[in-house]
């Protein structure tokens, strides 16, 4: 930790006594001699010695090899799950992103003027559904049908790869609706676009089917 005020010049002094066989030094002298922080020494009644977590992971390192290689892992650890829930996260956000410009086509393009909400919530979700089906094969309430034990819904258990391929579809679709391409066209074109996509990303020609 960062402390300008420490007493180097009395570190020194006390860095070079340490080996001697008559060294003390109490936490309360070190850090009145060095001006440290982050270290306390309490006397009397709920008294003791008390460190910034920095420092205790630091001295217990140093007193505990075991300690320290836990901490090494258990560090190693948390940075690769960081990582995974990041690149989950991204992906997640990307389709979230493209969803957003997704709606906004089908409220220019397929939404009546003046329509009512309950109608606009339905226009989007067969929207929603058609990119499902031309991804997963299902719809939305096809696949909660075959997984009533399963919360969320069939894009929460999308791989990353399939959600990067959605989010493309996503785009592409928005794309379509302002050429006027129709509904059916479009769930063909898609589902071949995933396909060929998901080949790329897995290296897999055999898992999917066109649809007919």
């Amino acid at each position: 930790m960062y402390n300008p005020d420490f007493n180097f010049p009395e570190f020194e002094g006390i860095k070079n006594e340490a080996g001697l066989n008559r060294f003390i030094l109490s936490v309360k002298q070190w850090t009145e001699k060095t001006n440290s922080r982050r270290l306390i020494a309490k006397a009397g009644r709920y008294g003791g010695t008390y460190a910034h977590k920095d420092i205790a992971f630091e001295f217990a390192s140093w007193d505990s090899p075991q300690f320290k290689l836990y901490l090494l892992k258990e560090f190693q650890r948390l940075k690769e799950q960081e990582q995974t829930q990041l690149g989950w996260s991204a992906k997640r956000e990307l389709s979230k992103i493209n969803y957003r410009i997704h709606t906004d086509a089908i409220k220019q393009n397929l939404t009546p003027t003046e329509v009512p909400a309950k109608k606009a919530s339905i226009i989007y979700a067969d929207e929603a559904d058609m990119l499902n089906v031309a991804m997963f094969g299902m719809t939305a309430k096809m696949w909660r049908k075959q997984h009533p034990e399963l919360k969320g819904n069939i894009r929460d258990y999308a791989s990353i790869n399939e959600l990067i391929c959605l989010s493309n579809m996503e785009n592409l679709n928005a794309v379509f609706i302002d050429q006027g391409i129709p509904q059916g066209e479009r769930l063909i074109k898609l589902n071949q676009i995933a396909i060929q996509q998901m080949k790329v990303l897995e290296g897999d020609n055999n898992d999917r089917k066109l649809l007919k």
